[in-house]
């Protein structure tokens, strides 16, 4: 489980936004990426986001 005081302060590296705690993902509240959590880690890179945009 993540701790709210870091959750307070990670910001989406895309867009800059807040993000939540949604299930066992980080995501941002504005673009809708998803970042994982690996071993209790926000694993906060773009290029690890999952995304709903069309390749």
């Amino acid at each position: 489980m993540i701790d709210k005081e870091l959750l307070n302060i990670l910001a989406c590296p895309y867009c800059k936004a807040a993000v939540d705690l949604i299930d066992d993902k980080i995501v941002c509240s504005e673009c809708k990426r998803k970042y994982p959590i690996r071993d209790g880690i926000p694993v906060m890179l773009i290029e690890e986001a999952e995304t709903d945009e069309k390749r």
